[in-house]
């Protein structure tokens, strides 16, 4: 079943999303929510969705980054941006640990946010200990794409959206960005548009 995925001014995607206790991640209908989430996803496309998208205050998010999302994309684009698939996950209840690196920035977009994009800095290496579809507890320790992928659902789980972490003169509409800017590397970006250091 496809989801209705709510776009930004819903107030659940500006709430702190309540956890899930045991029985309630073993339950049927979570079991449910999981699939219908990742169809949803599937469907979109995207690489993560998190609950408070599909209406829902609830700790979990989904996330896969398909071999196909970017077979596309240079090599060059690949490394830059430390791009590798990411099979199909779930995360329950995550607590994050950003490394001391410093920032990068890479464009995003956002499901609940359709038709536009901006530049947002995000930590190169986290943690994230969560539980996992079953309950059990996990630890996922992610660079380059695959965290900027986790900071950005987990976002969602605070009440965050990648707006509020932009650089706000790179905000644009997707034909825009895809027009003018999508060839173009991330100091160029900077460049063109007076982001200051």
């Amino acid at each position: 079943m496809r989801l209705k995925i709510v776009q930004a001014g819903e107030a659940v995607l500006r709430q702190r999303a309540k956890p899930l206790n045991a029985s309630a991640i073993r339950s049927r209908e979570t079991r449910d929510l999981i699939e219908w989430m990742r169809e949803t996803m599937h469907d979109a496309p995207g690489v993560g969705l998190a609950a408070p998208q599909v209406g829902l205050a609830l700790q979990l998010a989904v996330i896969e980054d398909k071999p196909e999302y970017s077979k596309d994309a240079p090599p060059e684009v690949l490394k830059e941006r430390e791009r590798k698939p990411v099979p199909f996950h779930v995360i329950i209840n995550p607590k994050v640990t950003l490394h001391e690196d410093a920032p990068i920035e890479f464009f995003e977009g956002c499901l609940s946010l359709s038709g536009f994009t901006a530049l947002v800095p995000r930590a190169r290496r986290i943690k994230v200990e969560c539980l996992d579809h079953t309950g059990s507890s996990k630890v996922i320790e992610a660079s380059g794409w695959y965290a900027r992928i986790l900071q950005h659902e987990i976002d969602h789980l605070d009440g965050a959206l990648y707006i509020d972490r932009m650089h706000p003169r790179t905000f644009m509409g997707m034909e825009s960005f895809n027009r003018r800017w999508k060839d173009k590397s991330i100091a160029e970006v900077r460049e063109l548009l007076g982001l200051k250091r």
